[in-house]
C-alpha cells in the first residue's frame, strides 16, 4: 500500500480538494488535523478550513514527496467550499480534454469517489499516464559521449543485426526508448496504441527522417529532390501529381496487361534455367524481373532482362541500386560531411551508384516525354506527366524513387513470400486451391481474379508480417507531440519499427508461425497497426498498389505453376542491408505440376 505525505494509508488520508499532479511542490489544500474521513463516506462531520500545514524540513531543505497520481476530493459543509465543489463537473470535463487521465468518476449526493481502480487506470492507450514525462525520462541503453549506444551495438553484430537489436531493446526497455547510435538519435516505438496516437496527430505535411547521403548526392549534383526527401508544401505538390494514378485502385489494376506480359516470360524462364529445381541466384532473377516489370509500366519499354542476352545497361542499373543501398547506412550514423570531405570508399561508392542510376532513368524518361502525345490507355506515367506542372528535374527525381522502389522492394517481398511457401506446403496446397477454383484453366490470372482471393492476400500479408523488407520507417515530428507516457518534442525523430510489431507475441498468436488464417475476416481481430508494412498516414509509400497488384499476380502464377518446396529447413539467417535479406542462397526449388 502506497503511504501518503503525511503517513496516512490511501484508505484514511485526508481527502484533498483539488487534482495532484507528479510536481513535487504541490501541496493542494489540506484540513483540520486529525479529521479523516473513510473513503466512501458520503455525509463528512461539520469542518472548518484550517491553513495548511507547515512544510517538513529536513537538513534545512523541503522534504521531497513521492510522486502523485491519486485524486482526492475535499468534503465541506462550508459555503464557499460548497461553491467551489459544485464546479467540479466543470473541472472535470476539463481535466478529461487535456489528458489527465480522469475517466471514472461517480458522482453522488455530495461526494465525488474515484474508486481504487481508477487511481491508476489511465487513457485508451496502455502505454499512456496521466501526465507526460519529459524526453529525457524515456529509457534506452547506455548513451556515451559521442559514439552513444554505437559500441554496444557493434557488439551485438553492428548495423547488419540492427534489426534484431531493435526487438530486443523494446523487450528490454518497453514500447519506447531512446536510442543514439552515432551522430544519430532517435525516439523508437513498437506499440500499435502509440503508432495509432502519432497517426491521429499527423499534421499535413508529415516529415520524415532526412536521408543525408540522399540529399547531399542531389545538392552535389544539383538534382531535384523525390517524393522520399522532400517536406513541406512542396513533398505535397509532387505527391499530388502522382496520387490519383497510384493510389486509385481502379487505376492501378488497368496494369495487370502489363504485369501479366513480363510475368509469362519470368515462369517461362524458371522452367528454362532451373537445375533439378533450383534456380542459382533466385534473389537477381527476381530483381530482373521486377526491373522489367516497373521499366514496362513507367516507360513502355522491354529490356529483355528475361531472355538469354540481357541489357548490359539495366544489369549495371539493378547493381547499382544495391550498391546505393548497401552504402547509405554508414553515412546515417556517421556524419555524412565527414564522408564527402575525406572521400571515403563509402562516399565514392554511393555517389557513382547514383551517378548511375539517374543517368540511367533520364535516358527513357527523355524517350518517354517525347512519345508522350500517343498515350496507351494503360500509359499510368504519360498521364502523370501530361496533366501535372512539375518541373523536368522534379519528373527525374520522383520517377527515379519509384523506379528503385519497384525493383528492389518487391523483389525483396517476392523472395520472402516463395520462401515462406517454401516451408509452410500446407498453406501452398491451400492457395492452389483458392487459384485453380478461381482461374479458369488455360485463363491467365488477372486483377480482377483477385478479388475472390482472400487467402491470397493472406498469404502476402502474413509473409509481410513475418519477414518485412523494411524493418523500419521513420518520422520527424513537425509540433510538440505526447505519445503515451512520454512529451515529445518538435524536430524528434521517430522510428517506428514494424519488425518488433510483426514478432511480438502480444499481437501475434504464435508470431513465429506462418498463419494466413489470422487475416481472413471471419477471423481477424488484429489491431490494423500493429502491420503497417507500407508505413502510415499521408506518406504512406505511394508505389503500394502497384507493389501488391504485381506480387499477388506473381505468386498466382508461380503456385499455379510450380510447386515451391524447401531444400532444407535449417534456420535462414537475416541480416539488414537497406532491406532484410537472408544472408546465403535461398533454400527452394521449382517443380514443375
Amino acid at each position: 500500500m502506497n503511504s501518503g505525505l503525511d503517513g496516512h494509508t490511501m484508505q484514511d488520508r485526508p481527502l484533498i480538494g483539488s487534482v495532484r499532479g507528479r510536481n513535487k511542490h504541490s501541496r493542494g489544500i489540506y484540513w483540520r488535523e486529525g479529521v479523516t474521513l473513510p473513503r466512501k463516506t458520503r455525509n463528512p462531520p461539520n469542518t472548518t478550513q484550517t491553513k495548511p500545514p507547515s512544510k517538513k524540513k529536513k537538513d534545512n531543505k523541503e522534504e521531497d514527496e513521492p510522486p502523485q497520481r491519486d485524486v482526492y476530493i475535499i468534503l465541506t459543509t462550508d459555503l464557499k467550499m460548497r461553491a467551489q465543489i459544485q464546479k467540479v463537473p466543470q473541472i472535470l470535463e476539463l481535466l478529461k480534454k487535456k489528458s489527465v487521465g480522469l475517466q471514472h468518476f461517480k458522482p453522488t449526493s455530495s461526494v465525488c469517489v474515484l474508486e481504487e481502480k481508477d487511481a491508476v487506470e489511465v487513457a485508451r492507450c496502455p502505454h499512456a499516464a496521466s501526465r507526460a514525462h519529459s524526453l529525457d525520462a524515456i529509457p534506452g541503453p547506455t548513451n556515451w559521449p559521442l559514439v552513444g549506444s554505437l559500441v554496444e551495438l557493434l557488439r551485438k553484430g553492428g548495423l547488419t543485426r540492427q534489426h534484431e537489436a531493435l526487438v530486443d531493446y523494446h523487450k528490454k526497455f518497453g514500447k519506447i526508448f531512446r536510442l543514439k547510435l552515432g551522430s544519430f538519435e532517435s525516439v523508437n516505438i513498437g506499440a500499435p496504441c502509440l503508432l495509432e496516437a502519432l497517426y491521429r496527430k499527423e499534421g499535413s505535411y508529415p516529415q520524415r527522417l532526412e536521408i543525408k547521403p540522399w540529399t547531399a548526392y542531389r545538392d552535389l549534383r544539383d538534382e531535384a529532390y523525390g517524393l522520399l526527401i522532400l517536406e513541406g508544401e512542396d513533398w505535397q505538390r509532387v505527391r499530388s501529381a502522382f496520387q490519383q494514378k497510384l493510389m486509385k485502385p481502379t487505376e492501378v489494376v488497368k496494369l495487370d496487361r502489363k504485369i501479366n506480359e513480363v510475368l509469362v516470360d519470368f515462369v517461362s524462364r524458371i522452367g528454362k534455367t532451373n537445375v533439378s529445381g533450383k534456380i542459382e541466384d533466385l534473389y537477381f532473377e527476381l530483381n530482373k524481373w521486377s526491373f522489367e516489370t516497373i521499366c514496362l509500366v513507367l516507360y513502355d519499354k522491354r529490356f529483355g532482362l528475361l531472355q538469354e542476352r540481357v541489357n548490359e545497361e539495366a544489369m549495371n542499373f539493378i547493381t547499382a541500386v544495391k550498391t546505393m543501398m548497401s552504402t547509405f547506412g554508414m553515412m546515417m550514423v556517421t556524419p555524412v560531411e565527414l564522408h564527402k570531405g575525406l572521400n571515403t570508399k563509402t562516399w565514392q561508392d554511393h555517389t557513382a551508384a547514383w551517378d548511375r542510376i539517374f543517368s540511367t532513368a533520364k535516358v527513357y524518361i527523355d524517350r518517354k516525354l517525347k512519345r508522350n502525345a500517343d498515350r496507351d490507355p494503360d500509359d499510368l506515367i504519360g498521364d502523370i506527366l501530361h496533366q501535372s506542372n512539375l518541373s523536368k528535374k522534379e519528373l527525374y527525381a520522383a520517377i527515379t524513387e519509384l523506379q528503385i522502389g519497384g525493383v528492389e522492394t518487391t523483389a525483396n517481398s517476392m523472395l520472402w513470400a516463395i520462401f515462406n511457401l517454401s516451408r509452410n506446403p500446407g498453406a501452398q496446397r491451400k492457395l492452389l486451391e483458392e487459384i485453380r477454383a478461381v482461374v479458369a484453366p488455360g485463363e491467365d490470372p488477372c486483377g480482377e481474379h483477385l478479388k475472390s482471393m482472400p487467402y491470397l492476400k493472406a498469404c502476402l500479408k502474413e509473409s509481410m508480417r513475418l519477414s518485412p523488407s523494411v524493418p523500419f520507417t521513420s518520422r520527424t515530428l513537425d509540433k510538440d507531440t505526447v505519445l503515451g507516457d512520454y512529451a515529445i518534442p518538435k524536430g524528434t525523430v521517430l522510428m517506428i519499427n514494424f519488425h518488433a510489431l510483426g514478432s511480438n507475441e502480444e499481437y501475434f498468436d504464435d508470431r513465429t508461425q506462418f498463419k494466413p488464417e489470422r487475416w481472413l475476416r471471419e477471423n481477424c481481430s488484429i489491431n490494423p497497426f500493429a502491420h503497417v508494412p507500407f508505413g502510415i498516414g499521408k506518406r504512406m509509400c505511394i508505389g503500394r498498389r502497384l507493389a501488391e497488384l504485381q506480387l499477388q499476380l506473381a505468386m498466382c502464377w508461380l503456385v499455379r505453376d510450380y510447386e515451391i518446396v524447401a531444400t532444407d529447413n535449417e534456420p535462414l539467417d537475416v541480416i539488414h542491408s537497406g532491406l532484410l535479406v537472408p544472408s546465403r542462397e535461398l533454400p527452394v526449388a521449382f517443380i514443375k505440376r
